[in-house]
Formats: C-alpha cells, structure tokens, sequence
C-alpha cells in the first residue's frame, strides 16, 4: 500500500513540474510570437531586415522548443490510461469526421506509467499506423488496444480492410522506424478479405549498454594491444611493426580473440571490437 502512495505522490509531483514547464514554456513563445509581430509591422525596418530578423527568433524559438521537448520526454511519465486517453482525442476528428468507426480496448487503470518518450511515440505510431490502413486498406472499422506489463507496452491494431498490406509495405515504414528507435517489435499479419494486425511491443526501459568487451572476457595483456589496433582497423602487417612482433605471433593473437569472443571472422571481430571501443568511450 505504501508503495502505491510513493508511485502516487511521484506521479502527481511530475505532473505538476510538468504543468509548470508547459506554462513557462507557452509563455516563453508567447512573448517570442509577439516579437516576430512586432517586427513585421515596424516601420523602422525595411522588408528584408524584418524578414532576416523574423526568421532568426523563428529559427531560435524552433530550436529551443525542440530541446525542451526532448528534456521533458526524458524525464516525464503519463499513467498508461491517461495516455491512451489522449490518443482518442487526437481520433476523435477522424471518426467524427472521416467516417471511420474507431474502437478503443482500454488498458488496465494504475500499474507502471509510461515514459514520456513511449506514450509519445506509442501515440503517434497508432495515428500513422491508423491513416495507413485507412488509405492502404480502405478500412472502415479500426480496433485498438494498449495493455502494460510492466516491462512493455503492448500495442494491437485490427482493422476490417482488404488485409493486402505487409510489413515491408512503404506506408508501414515510419512506424517500422519509431517502433526501432525505441528497440521495440513490430509484427504484421493480413489475411485477404478479412483484414490486418499490428502488434507493436514497445520496451518501458531503454536498453542496457553492452559491458565493454576488455571487462567481460579475459585477455593477456599483447591481445588486449592486438584487440585495440584491430579495433582501428589496421591489418596485420601494420600491427606487427606498431607492437614489434611478428605477422604470425600477429595472427596467432587474431586466432584466440576469435576463439575468445566467438567472432566467426576478422571482419566479425573488428565490429565487436568497435562496438566494444565506442562503449568505453
């Protein structure tokens, strides 16, 4: 019970950071509104000058907002109902007007919340997902369901329309890419006259950064050298003159780190390595 209150006093004091941050934020690009005006109807400034000064605080407001958002995505989290209430007010003017008929699954109320950046982007694969079976599959009757557990969110889309799209289909392609960016699965199935499934699981946490290679597997001191210069790219010859060994002693070193990381291949191995470099760094 004590936990539930914790999770519920957080959530509630975000919220309200939250609000904050949305206030000033309006306010911010109220006044940065009302500069561009006021620009635009000086009589001061010729018509080049207002325009070169207009796009410069349009520019600089655009970058800010972006940042802004970025921040607040990281850091802010919306119960999974609330989310998904919002994502039937953006549907609302496409049932309301476009004729289709939308129906909504809710989620189960309380559990974990979402991350800012999940409910975000959840909300926007589901309206692209839903415009593209709308104009791809002439669908008339759209079904969505959000669940949570705990780990994921769990995302199903069906719709009524001619079940002709795949997942290779260009229409799916941005959501492929959103789905991706959050280390997420999409998975695609029609059936011809009965219609389509999205099932879409979007990770709550983002995934673990990969123990650097050096600290997960044992290596002599001179294959950790060997390791490093293949890392950079050099070919065996090069590592040979850098270390003072010789092109065998270079290629027996090459063999263990092969035999050690499980690479199938020098070229295998270079990306391990890489990867490995890029971590640590």
């Amino acid at each position: 019970m004590s936990n539930n209150n914790e999770l519920g006093s957080v959530s509630r004091r975000l919220q309200v950071e939250h609000a904050q941050a949305m206030a000033e934020q309006a306010d911010r690009h109220a006044v940065t509104l009302e500069s561009i005006l006021a620009v635009l109807r000086s009589t001061r400034l010729e018509d080049r000058a207002s325009r070169a000064t207009a796009l410069d605080l349009a520019s600089a407001a655009l970058i800010e907002l972006r940042s802004t958002t970025d921040q607040q995505l990281g850091t802010m989290l919306e119960p999974v109902d609330g989310a998904f209430a919002r994502l039937r007010t953006d549907l609302r003017p496409l049932a309301r007007f476009g004729g289709l008929d939308v129906q909504f699954v809710e989620p189960p109320t309380g559990g974990r919340a979402l991350p800012g950046e999940v409910a975000h982007t959840a909300r926007a694969i589901v309206r692209s997902a839903v415009l593209a079976l709308v104009d791809q599959e002439e669908a008339k009757r759209v079904r969505i369901q959000w669940d949570c557990d705990g780990l994921n969110l769990l995302i199903g889309i069906r719709d009524d329309g001619q079940g002709e799209i795949s997942a290779h289909d260009d229409a799916l392609r941005p959501i492929a890419e959103r789905v991706a960016t959050l280390d997420g699965d999409l998975e695609v199935s029609s059936t011809t006259g009965w219609g389509t499934s999205l099932d879409i699981r979007l990770p709550l946490d983002p995934p673990a950064e990969a123990e650097p290679l050096e600290d997960s597997v044992n290596f002599s001191p001179r294959e950790r050298d060997v390791l490093r210069l293949v890392a950079s790219g050099a070919r065996n010859r090069a590592i040979a003159d850098q270390l003072g060994i010789s092109d065998n002693t270079v290629k027996f070193h090459v063999s263990n780190l092969l035999r050690k990381t499980g690479a199938r291949s020098r070229g295998e191995l270079t990306a391990i390595a890489a990867s490995s470099t890029r971590n640590r760094a």
